[in-house]
C-alpha cells in the first residue's frame, strides 16, 4: 500500500529499498547490520538508534495516517492533514522524492517549531519570520534540501543555521548523529527549549547535539562529517567546512549575493595520490532562493571580503 501510495502521487518517484527508515518506535529492521559503513558509528553510539524501528504509519490513505498518528502520537488531527496534504503536493511537485524522506516529513511536527504566532500557518508553502531577524524555511525547499543529502542512519550530520529547530528534527529522523551551530544566542536558547519539551514524545531528538557559535568554522571536535547543511546565505564555500566533509561526503549551502543565492550540491572527491576536488551542481537548475545572511554574530555577515578564502 505504501508503494501504490507513492505510485498515484509520483509515478517516477525514486525507488528505495522496500523498509524505509523506520518511524517513532518499533523493533529492530532486519537490514541494521548491514547500516555500519561508517567506522564513525561503530566508536559512536546514539541515545536513540533509529535503526531499531520499524513501527511507521501506513500510508495508503490520510484516514490510515489519521488513525495510526493519532494512535501513537500527542499530535492534533488538524495539523496531521495539513501535513499530509502538504507532503502530496511536495511529491507533486519533486521535492519529496525519496521515501524515507516523505516518512520523516510526514513525522515531523513543523508547527512546533514556527513559533506560537505561526502555528495555524504552519503548512503554507513559504518561510515565516521566527524573531531576532530569522525565519523558519519553507517546508518544500526543506524537503528538497533533504532529500539531496541522501541521509543514511549511521552518518554524521552537521547543520549550520539550527534557526528555529524544524530543519534538524526532520535530520534526526533519518541520522543518528546530529550536530547544529546556531550564532544567535536567545534563538538558540528558545529553539533547545522547546526540544527539551519534545524529547520525551520524540526520542530521536535527543541524538541532536547544540552549540552556540559562528557555524563558519564547523564544528573539528566532531569532524569529519558524512554530510553538511547550510541553512544561510553567503558568497562563497567556507574553507573549514569543506575541510571537515568527508571524502565523497554531500555539503548542501546556498551560494551567491544576499537574498539571490542558488543551492549547491556539492561533493568531494578525493584522488588515491590526495588530490581534492569538488564536484558542483545547482539543485534548483538556475532558479534563485533567497535565504537569511550568514552571519559572524547575527549581524555582520560573512563574504569574500571579509573573510578572504582562497579561491573555490
Amino acid at each position: 500500500m505504501i508503494l501504490l501510495f507513492l505510485a498515484l502521487l509520483l509515478p517516477n518517484c525514486e525507488k528505495v529499498e522496500a523498509n524505509p527508515t523506520p518511524t517513532p518506535s518499533g523493533k529492530p529492521s532486519s537490514s541494521a547490520a548491514s547500516l555500519a559503513s561508517s567506522s564513525a558509528s561503530s566508536v559512536l553510539k546514539p541515545v536513540y538508534d533509529i535503526s531499531l524501528r520499524t513501527n511507521y504509519p501506513p500510508l495508503d490513505s490520510l484516514q490510515s495516517y489519521l488513525d495510526w498518528m493519532l494512535k501513537n502520537t500527542t499530535e492534533e488531527k488538524d495539523q496531521l492533514i495539513n501535513r499530509w496534504n502538504r507532503a502530496k503536493e511536495a511529491i507533486a511537485r519533486r521535492d519529496l522524492t525519496k521515501k524515507e524522506v516523505i516518512y520523516a516529513f510526514l513525522l515531523t511536527p513543523r508547527e512546533h517549531f514556527c513559533r506560537p504566532a505561526n502555528k495555524s500557518r504552519a503548512y503554507i508553502d513559504n518561510y515565516m519570520a521566527i524573531g531576532y531577524g530569522q525565519t523558519i524555511s519553507g517546508p518544500h525547499l526543506v524537503a528538497r534540501m533533504t532529500c539531496e543529502l541522501d541521509l543514511k542512519p549511521d552518518h554524521k550530520v552537521l547543520e549550520i543555521g539550527t534557526g528555529s529547530g524544524y530543519q534538524a528534527a526532520v535530520l534526526s529522523q533519518l541520522a543518528n548523529f546530529v550536530y547544529t551551530i546556531e550564532v544567535i544566542k536567545p534563538l538558540a536558547e528558545e529553539t533547545i527549549a522547546i526540544y527539551e519539551k519534545l524529547k520525551k514524545d520524540y526520542p530521536q531528538y535527543q541524538n541532536i547535539k547544540f552549540k552556540i557559535a559562528d557555524g563558519y568554522y564547523g564544528w573539528e571536535e566532531y569532524a569529519p562529517f558524512d554530510r553538511i547543511i547550510v541553512t544561510c546565505g553567503i558568497d562563497h564555500i567556507p574553507p573549514p567546512l569543506l575541510a571537515q566533509l568527508k571524502p565523497e561526503g554531500i555539503m548542501l549551502i546556498p551560494v551567491g549575493p544576499p537574498a539571490a543565492q542558488h543551492v549547491l550540491k556539492v561533493i568531494k572527491h578525493v584522488m588515491p595520490d590526495g588530490k581534492i576536488s569538488y564536484e558542483k551542481k545547482d539543485i534548483y537548475n538556475g532558479r534563485i532562493v533567497p535565504f537569511v545572511n550568514f552571519t559572524v554574530d547575527g549581524k555582520e555577515r560573512h563574504s569574500i571580503a571579509r573573510d578572504k578564502p582562497e579561491q573555490q
